[in-house]
């Protein structure tokens, strides 16, 4: 896994670089992905007026800044997206804001479809799912993952599937009018929790490698992590 990680990382954009490489893809009429079509260009002019509204916008709380804050050691926010996708765009803005209030904190972005290997490590119910973030401690161990929206609207995906069968372009609709109303707010509070969710795991391996006496007793005490830091799942 770590390879294929540090693979991705290697091939990453920093947020700025992202919005720079949409740019220039659009006045190409092109998109990001090997797939092009006036559709997929259209969905990314779109999803580039958003971001540019939600860059300006979107406010990020004072309980969601404090969590951040208190992070004290390195992670990288490794984020897989792609610039058609609506999810991504209404998700980005605010993640980079998070990011950038925590030096400690650096943000990368890959495109799915030039990083599938990292990908598939990564699925959500056997679908490449995205956005997708991944959150790694120095040593590219995955703290935990988000994605790929917010637990409410997750929430409203799951119900929607269950009585018609997919998401139609209803559901997209009532989606985008969701995350207007909600404003980001709903992320934030997913992160707090993941965060908190994140540092006591964390620590409790720590705490419990340095307890350890033997490799059985570690090995049973890292499960035991694996286990609880996958509590988290979005739909």
């Amino acid at each position: 896994m770590k390879k294929i990680i540090k693979k991705s990382l290697e091939n990453s954009y920093s947020y700025q670089d992202y919005r720079l490489l949409i740019q220039q893809l659009l006045s190409d009429g092109k998109s990001t992905g090997p797939n092009q079509s006036e559709e997929l260009t259209n969905y990314s002019l779109l999803n580039e007026t958003r971001m540019k509204r939600l860059d300006k916008t979107i406010k990020i709380s004072e309980e969601v800044a404090d969590e951040i804050q208190k992070i004290d050691d390195p992670q990288t926010w490794l984020l897989i997206t792609e610039s058609w996708c609506g999810d991504a765009t209404q998700n980005l803005p605010i993640i980079n804001k998070m990011a950038k209030l925590n030096d400690k904190i650096e943000l990368k972005l890959v495109l799915r479809d030039e990083n599938l290997e990292l990908m598939d490590l990564f699925l959500t119910n056997n679908s490449r799912s995205i956005p997708k973030l991944i959150i790694l401690d120095s040593q590219l161990n995955v703290i935990n993952t988000w994605g790929p929206r917010p637990s409410i609207a997750s929430k409203m995906a799951f119900e929607y599937k269950e009585k018609d069968g997919s998401l139609d372009a209803v559901f997209k609709q009532d989606l985008q009018v969701w995350y207007n109303k909600d404003k980001g707010e709903n992320l934030q509070h997913d992160f707090v929790q993941l965060l908190q969710v994140a540092t006591v795991n964390y620590n409790f391996l720590l705490k419990n490698i340095l307890k350890t006496a033997n490799l059985k007793s570690f090995l049973r005490f890292f499960f035991v992590y694996i286990c609880i830091s996958r509590t988290i799942v979005c739909l």
